[in-house]
């Protein structure tokens, strides 16, 4: 776990760590999203990153009566 410091203009230094394990680059856009407990940030991903992030999943599931095809 890393800790950083609140600046007085209310901003953060993502540690090195996290930036090169997340592939955050410089001028990345980030969702925020307070909690009950905390701040969650998570990178936004292009479409292109997204391809194929389902393949493998079982598409055998039941769906909503209201959402047949």
């Amino acid at each position: 776990m890393s800790v950083v410091k609140v600046s007085p203009k209310y901003q953060i230094v993502i540690p090195r760590e996290v930036r090169t394990r997340l592939r955050i680059k410089p001028g990345q856009r980030l969702s925020v999203i307070a909690g009950e407990r905390g701040i969650t940030l998570l990178p936004e991903r292009s479409i292109k990153e997204m391809e194929g992030f389902l393949r493998g999943l079982p598409g055998d599931f039941e769906r909503e009566p209201d959402r047949e095809i």
